[in-house]
């Protein structure tokens, strides 16, 4: 098992010399979003002054993890000549560098600048189509080294803490919802352990960390946060999916992918539609307590706590049924899935958001 080693700062990315170092990379291409590598090619340039490393060559990956973009960027000479490839952005830039160093056989580094999910540290990538669909899922290994600089991670826009905290919200319950009556392997056993860990911390300092996100602050909230998405669920995302066994994401991400397949105005993030996903994974589990819980909580941050709120109507939900049976989650589950007990988990869901309002 391939655990990658995370760096914490305030502002910089002092240990980058040394570990480039004690990997041996010499060259080095910067991928990511435009807006992210303002952000921090910046820093990443300064630690690398002084040092005997070379950076290759800098690109915007495109705006969305394609197989266009990835084929594109593998043909790049300044790509073909590094050592090591830097992802830095969000998830849908971090994933295109993981499915690239897989098919260009290099390793990656990854530099968060938003913590919307947990694509800083996994081992899995989600593809999409030119149309937004979700088109697949890759396993890329994760990435070596993850560096997290909280001054960039205050200084987002906060609407990406936001949906990170929606997405991450899920990972406790999904896993242990997944993992539910099976007989565990100790890897299996490890990531169950460390998704227990993984609700509280949002529950605690969610509110707290989103506030000062929004006033640019570095705190020992957003500290928090950011550990507990890039990198706590990111362990668990590693641990749960495995060969023989895959409990890394379920119902709720179910819900998103199928949500992929109804035209909507305006864009909704993905932890902000998974948010929504984790109401309706209690009330597939039946789970009353759980289910107020995740509601009432949403609501206090203003996450999704209705249908409505993540652009779907009750009659959309046929048509997203029809895509449960091609998702990772369905295909890869030790259960069996019922997309009709979906569709009705999410109108029970829905009923409940709606009666909170």
């Amino acid at each position: 098992m391939y655990m990658p080693n995370y760096h914490l700062s305030k502002d910089g990315y002092d240990e980058l010399p040394e570990v480039l170092a004690a990997r041996g990379f010499k060259k080095v291409v910067l991928i990511g979003g435009e807006r992210a590598l303002k952000a921090a090619s910046g820093k990443i340039k300064d630690a690398l002054k002084g040092c005997d490393v070379e950076i290759t060559g800098t690109f915007v990956y495109g705006v969305e993890c394609t197989n266009a973009n990835i084929e594109r960027l593998k043909n790049e000479p300044a790509v073909k000549e590094a050592d090591v490839l830097f992802g830095i952005g969000g998830g849908k830039a971090l994933d295109t560098t993981k499915v690239l160093s897989l098919r260009a056989d290099k390793p990656a580094f990854s530099f968060p600048t938003i913590c919307s999910n947990c694509a800083a540290m996994t081992a899995i990538a989600v593809v999409y189509d030119e149309s937004g669909r979700v088109e697949s899922y890759e396993f890329p290994k994760s990435p070596s080294d993850i560096f997290i600089d909280l001054k960039i991670i205050a200084e987002a826009p906060d609407i990406y803490f936001w949906a990170g905290i929606g997405d991450g919200i899920s990972k406790q319950a999904e896993v242990l919802s997944a993992s539910k009556g099976d007989d565990l392997s100790h890897m299996a056993r490890l990531g169950v352990g460390i998704a227990k860990t993984c609700e509280e911390p949002f529950l605690k300092w969610g509110k707290e960390g989103l506030e000062d996100v929004k006033h640019n602050r570095v705190s020992r909230a957003v500290e928090e946060i950011a550990l507990d998405v890039l990198v706590s669920t990111g362990y668990v995302s590693n641990l749960t999916n495995q060969p023989d066994f895959y409990y890394n994401s379920y119902i709720a991400h179910i819900f998103f992918d199928a949500a992929c397949l109804i035209p909507r105005e305006g864009e909704y993030l993905h932890g902000e539609v998974v948010s929504f996903g984790v109401m309706v994974l209690h009330a597939y589990d039946d789970n009353e307590a759980e289910l107020e819980k995740i509601a009432r909580f949403n609501q206090s941050l203003g996450l999704p706590i209705t249908l409505e709120d993540v652009g779907l109507t009750a009659e959309d939900l046929d048509e997203m049924m029809t895509f449960v049976p091609e998702t990772t989650e369905y295909k890869r589950s030790s259960k069996n899935i019922s997309p009709e007990k979906i569709k009705a988990a999410a109108l029970k869901a829905d009923a409940f958001g709606r009666s909170l309002k």
